[in-house]
């Protein structure tokens, strides 16, 4: 994906998460707030067609290298629609089955078991101040770390990180169902992971190389 950049389709029904994330939310979530990044971005690159080849990850990854004057609302949108894409993506209804493999492995290795890894993205994610994300990243070695960043701030700077899950906690995100209680939905929002995607994900981590992406 590169410009002109496009509102990704979601790979599911707005309603398809019901009842742990609810249609209205689904519905606005990406086809405003998504929709908003995708074209603000689009506007800041306009002019810039050097980098209208760019994949969103190669402009997160290279900000430094971008004309000062747009590397704020690159950061800032280019962001939102990747870690949005990857957030939709690692969903799915009902959930998908609990991670097997080599994701499984890394996950025991590193928590001792699936919940309380769960347990720990929560806390982690409770502990965002304002609007972010929690993110479960692998290093190059396969080594898991929970990460945080805020407003649309991704890992893809750190360079040796891969995302494997992220977990949004903007309130556009939960604040029609469940108001100011963020627990509450960080607990619906576990019932419809897709430890599938996430497999996937993780399996990337050997060849991640966001500076060709």
């Amino acid at each position: 994906m590169h410009y002109k950049f496009e509102l990704k389709p979601l790979p599911y029904a707005y309603d398809a998460l019901e009842p742990y994330i609810d249609t209205k939310t689904m519905e606005i979530h990406h086809s405003k707030h998504v929709q908003a990044y995708t074209d603000n971005l689009n506007k800041a690159l306009e002019p810039h067609t050097a980098y209208h080849g760019w994949s969103l990850e190669k402009l997160l990854y290279n900000l430094g290298e971008l004309p000062k004057e747009i590397q704020v609302p690159v950061r800032n949108n280019a962001g939102g629609v990747y870690n949005h894409n990857l957030f939709f993506s690692i969903m799915a209804p009902g959930g998908k089955a609990l991670p097997e493999g080599a994701l499984k492995d890394a996950i025991n290795k590193k928590w001792g078991s699936v919940d309380a890894f769960t347990a720990d993205l929560k806390a982690a994610a409770l502990t965002v101040f304002g609007s972010g994300w929690a993110w479960l990243v692998a290093d190059a070695a396969g080594e898991l770390s929970i990460y945080k960043t805020p407003n649309q701030d991704t890992p893809i700077p750190e360079k040796t990180l891969t995302p494997v899950i992220n977990l949004d906690v903007w309130e556009h995100a939960y604040y029609l169902k469940v108001q100011n209680r963020r627990p509450e939905y960080i607990d619906n929002w576990i019932n419809v992971i897709d430890w599938e995607a996430a497999a996937h994900n993780y399996a990337k981590h050997k060849e991640t190389d966001f500076s060709k992406a």
